[in-house]
Parts: C-alpha cells; sequence; structure tokens
C-alpha cells in the first residue's frame, strides 16, 4: 500500500474501534499517524496547540491535523484534511 497522500486526496477520516476489550486506531488513524511522523513536515499550530498545520514536502499542499471528536478517549480520533493555502495563512497566520 502507497502510504503517501496522492493528488485526489484530500481528507483522512480515521476512527477509533473496539477490539478484544479495548479502543485501538482504525487503518486510516494509523496512517494519519504515519503521515505526520514520516511523511509531512510540522509548519504551524492553532492558538490552543490542539489542531496542527503541516506541509506535504512532495507536492506543496497544507494539511490541518483535528480531533473532532475531542471529548472522546484520546482527545478523539485523528483527521487530516486539506487546506487552501489562503485558508491556511488566515488560521495559523502563516
Amino acid at each position: 500500500m502507497n502510504r503517501k497522500l496522492n493528488s485526489s486526496e484530500t481528507i483522512l477520516v480515521g476512527a477509533w474501534i473496539a477490539q478484544a476489550g479495548q479502543v485501538v486506531a482504525d487503518d486510516v488513524s494509523k496512517r494519519i499517524e504515519y503521515l505526520t511522523q514520516n511523511v509531512l513536515k510540522e509548519v504551524a499550530s492553532s492558538d490552543d496547540g490542539w489542531e496542527l498545520l503541516y506541509r506535504d514536502i512532495d507536492d506543496s499542499r497544507y494539511w490541518e491535523l483535528i480531533h473532532p471528536d475531542n471529548d472522546s478517549h484520546g482527545a478523539g480520533a485523528p483527521t487530516l484534511k486539506c487546506l487552501s493555502q489562503q485558508e491556511a495563512e488566515k488560521k495559523y497566520h502563516i
């Protein structure tokens, strides 16, 4: 499986799943973790530190890591969504 982002992808939505009495990351969540640790470069964070902005070094697109269900276990499952340059500049003051 190609773990890098392809040009048609604009959002990855992870989930927590119950497995053998534990809550674990699904494959999308694991891919998001891989991308943020190995492929994307962190460039900024939100004022509260809960949202992170990354840049894809291959195509220069901006990606925002959020946890929309942050009241859940471990701050909720991750979502990685593509932002336009204008959206990234406005929100993250870059």
